[in-house]
C-alpha cells in the first residue's frame, strides 16, 4: 500500500503562504485520506525561504518564489530576550 501526499499552497501573497499536507491511500480506487491534515504558515523572510525550499518538492517551491520574487520582503523576526 503507497501513500501518497496531497500538498495544497493557501493564502498565496507577495509576504506569506500556508501550506497544506494530507497523506491518502488508495483502497479499491477510491482515495482515502489517512491521519491529520499538517499545515504550516511561511513568511518571505530569507530564513522561512530556506525552509520552505528543504520542506516543498522543487515545482511547489518555485510556485511559491514565482509570486514572491527573489528578494526576501518581510524583515526577520527580532529576538525576545
Amino acid at each position: 500500500m503507497e501513500i501518497k501526499e496531497k500538498i495544497t499552497l493557501d493564502m498565496l501573497t507577495t509576504d506569506s503562504v500556508s501550506v497544506l499536507k494530507q497523506q491518502y491511500i488508495t483502497i479499491d480506487g477510491a482515495d482515502v485520506k489517512v491521519g491529520e491534515n499538517v499545515r504550516n504558515a511561511y513568511m518571505n523572510t530569507q530564513t522561512e525561504r530556506e525552509l520552505l525550499k528543504f520542506e516543498l518538492p522543487e515545482e511547489y517551491y518555485n510556485a511559491v518564489i514565482a509570486v514572491w520574487g527573489d528578494t526576501p520582503i518581510v524583515d526577520e523576526p527580532s529576538e525576545v530576550i
